[in-house]
C-alpha cells in the first residue's frame, strides 16, 4: 500500500508539527480536532512552521504558500473518508485514545491504515477495539517533530508484517528515520530516557549535586541539553504520566522520584506553566528548595554521593535490559537514542558508550550502586554472561558489538 493522503486527529502541537513534516515531504494532510476553530489552530500552527523556515532563508513565501495547499482542516467524518493512513495525536489517555480509536474504524475506508503517536500507552489494547487490529499500530514522533529525525514504529500484538512495512517506507518517504520497536511499556527510547531523568531528580532530591552542577556535566558529557531543562521542555506531567507506566510495567526500578511528583502537584510543569524545575519570566521564587526540603521530611532521603555514572549506567542498564528482550537490536537502540534524544554521536549511543568503557567496568560499577543507592541498578543479566564469556567491550573486540 502506497500512502496517497494522511489525516491527522488532535491539531495541538503534536498534530501541527507531524502534519507540516507530512506537507512539507508533498502530502496532502488534513487535520481535524473537536471543533472547526481547533482544527483551523492547527493549520495556523503549521502555517508559523513554514514562516520560520522562511525567516530563516530555508524557503521562499511562494514555497511556503506551495505547501500550505496540501494543508486542509475538516471536522466529523467528512476528514476520513479518501485518506490511506490516520494518525491519533490526542493527549496521552488510555481510553480516550479507544474511543478515537472505534471512532476511526467505523468512519475509514477498510484498508486504511490507523496509527497512535502515543509515547507508552499499549498498542494491542488499541487495536483490540477496532475490526481491524491487523492495521493498527503505534506510529511515535519525537517533539519537536520538524527537527527530530526518529520515529518509532511500534506493531502489536495482532498487527500484520505487511501493515508494518508499508508504514516504515511511508517514514523514509517523509525524510525520517524509522525505528520497528518490540512492544512494551515506553516503547525503546521513552523507557531508556525515563531512567536517565528519574535517576537525574532522585540525584537533585537526595542532595548528591545541585541542578546546575548535574545539567552542567551531563551537557559536557555531549547531552544538548541538561536533564531538568529537557524534563521542563517536555512538561513535567508528561514526564510523570510515563514514569507511571513504566513503573506499572517493570516495578520498583522505574518508580518516579516523589520530587517529580511534588512538583507536577504544585503546577510548576515546565515551560508550558512559565515554571518547572526553572522560573520562565518572573523572578525565581525559591519554590523548588522547598520542595525539595519537604520531600527529604516526608521521605526520609539521606544525602548520597553524585557519579554522572548514575544517570548514564541507569540508561545503559535498561538499553542491556531492552536488548534481551528483543525490543530492538543493538544497532537500532543506539541508532534510536542518537537520533531521538541527541545522545552523544562520538560515543555512538548507550550500548556502544558501554563497550568503551568496558562490560566489567559497567558490571562493577552497576554492582557498587546496587549495594549504596538500592536494586534499581541491579545489573541486567546479559552484563555478567558478556563478562563470563569475555566479550567485554571494545579492548577484547567482541562486547555488544564486534570490532
Amino acid at each position: 500500500m502506497y500512502v496517497y493522503k494522511v489525516a491527522i486527529v488532535g491539531a495541538g502541537t503534536m498534530g501541527a508539527q507531524i502534519a507540516q513534516v507530512i506537507s512539507f515531504a508533498g502530502l496532502p494532510v488534513v487535520l481535524t480536532d473537536m471543533t472547526p476553530a481547533l482544527a483551523q489552530r492547527g493549520v495556523e500552527m503549521v502555517r508559523r512552521l513554514y514562516q520560520a523556515r522562511v525567516e530563516k532563508g530555508k524557503m521562499t513565501p511562494e514555497q511556503l504558500e506551495e505547501k500550505m495547499l496540501l494543508v486542509s482542516a475538516t471536522v466529523g467524518a467528512e476528514a476520513f473518508k479518501d485518506v490511506d493512513l490516520v494518525i491519533e495525536a490526542v493527549p496521552e489517555q488510555l481510553e480516550l485514545k479507544r474511543q478515537v480509536l472505534r471512532d476511526l474504524d467505523a468512519a475509514c475506508s477498510p484498508g486504511a491504515v490507523l496509527a497512535s503517536n502515543t509515547s507508552a500507552l499499549s498498542i494491542s489494547a488499541l487495536g483490540a477495539v477496532t475490526r481491524r487490529p491487523g492495521k493498527v499500530l503505534g506510529l511515535h514522533f519525537f517533539n519537536p517533530a520538524y527537527a527530530m529525525p526518529l520515529v518509532e514504529v511500534i506493531p502489536g500484538l495482532a498487527t500484520e508484517a505487511d501493515t508494518v512495512g508499508d508504514i516504515v517506507s511511508f517514514v523514509e518517504s517523509i525524510r525520517k528515520v524509522p525505528i520497528v520497536v518490540k512492544e512494551c511499556a515506553g516503547f525503546l527510547v521513552n523507557r531508556l530516557l525515563m531512567a536517565y531523568l528519574n535517576e537525574a531528580v532522585l540525584c537533585l532530591q537526595e542532595g548528591a549535586a545541585s541542578m546546575k552542577d548535574i545539567e552542567q556535566e551531563m551537557t559536557a558529557f555531549g547531552m544538548p541539553v541538561g536533564p531538568f531543562t529537557l524534563l521542563d521542555s517536555v512538561g513535567l506531567d508528561v514526564a510523570y504520566d510515563v514514569a507511571r507506566i513504566l513503573h506499572e510495567s517493570y516495578g520498583p526500578r522505574m518508580a518516579p522520584a516523589p520530587l517529580l511528583a511534588a512538583l507536577v502537584q504544585a503546577g510548576r510543569l515546565g515551560l508550558k506553566s512559565g515554571r518547572g524545575f526553572y522560573e520562565y519570566g518572573g523572578p525565581e521564587t525559591g519554590d523548588v528548595e522547598r520542595l525539595i526540603e519537604q520531600v527529604r521530611r516526608e521521605t526520609g532521603s539521606a544525602r548520597t554521593t553524585w557519579k554522572s555514572s548514575r544517570l548514564l549506567l541507569a540508561m545503559v542498564n535498561e538499553a542491556a535490559l531492552a536488548l534481551q528482550e528483543g525490543i530492538a537490536a543493538a544497532r537500532e537502540i543506539d541508532l534510536a537514542m542518537v537520533a531521538g534524544t541527541g545522545f552523544p554521536t562520538d560515543k555512538e549511543g548507550p550500548l556502544h558508550y558501554a563497550d568503551r568503557l568496558g562490560i566489567e567496568h559497567v558490571l562493577h560499577e552497576l554492582e557498587d550502586h546496587t549495594r549504596a543507592l538500592g536494586p534499581r541498578f541491579w545489573p541486567a543479566p546479559i552484563l555478567r554472561r558478556m563478562v563470563a564469556a569475555n566479550f567485554t567491550g571494545r579492548q577484547a573486540g567482541r562486547g555488544f558489538f564486534t570490532y
